[in-house]
């Protein structure tokens, strides 16, 4: 087991995270922050939080539940758990930046894919990862990455975050 990013390395990474979405996109014009429940959702409110700061206009930030847009629900749980997707404003010719905590196989973020179309025809999506592990089993490529970091298939990677877990921090389990 170690230790991947403390609270300073998670803090500096969402900070140019949210500097290079500025500068991509020429400011914040048109942009919504979008976080896939439930860690890339304190993740994108850090990130909106901090367009904000720099550019001084309130960003709109949503969550995804992406629970029954997933390709392996029937294997996951009987009676899974589901929470509220909440998207503020109308996503149409938008830029939204979809956001979460780790991108593995890629599934994640298809499911998300899907989710936010049912929600409009948005003029652009990217993403926003705090860790990029690598082991894509789609075509799928973050534009925002906090750290890439190789792992194996049997790896865990795990982030805690002060808003549910009460510290800041990304542990990498070796696995056998």
């Amino acid at each position: 087991m170690g230790k991947l990013m403390d609270n300073i390395a998670i803090k500096r990474a969402i900070t140019r995270i949210a500097h290079e979405i500025i500068e991509k996109n020429k400011g914040t014009e048109d942009i919504i922050v979008v976080g896939i429940q439930r860690r890339g959702d304190f993740i994108a409110n850090r990130i909106a939080k901090l367009l904000k700061e720099i550019e001084g206009k309130d960003i709109p930030t949503g969550k995804l539940d992406i629970t029954l847009y997933r390709d392996d629900l029937s294997s996951i749980a009987n009676q899974p758990v589901i929470h509220k997707t909440e998207i503020p404003v109308n996503i149409d010719e938008k830029i939204v930046i979809l956001v979460d905590d780790v991108l593995y196989t890629g599934r994640t973020i298809r499911a998300a894919l899907d989710e936010l179309i049912d929600f409009g025809r948005p003029k652009r999506i990217q993403l926003a990862v705090l860790i990029d592990r690598g082991h894509r089993e789609l075509p799928i490529k973050a534009d925002y990455i906090g750290k890439s970091i190789p792992t194996n298939t049997n790896d865990i990677v795990d982030v805690y975050l002060k808003e549910i877990d009460k510290r800041d921090e990304v542990i990498i389990k070796k696995g056998k």
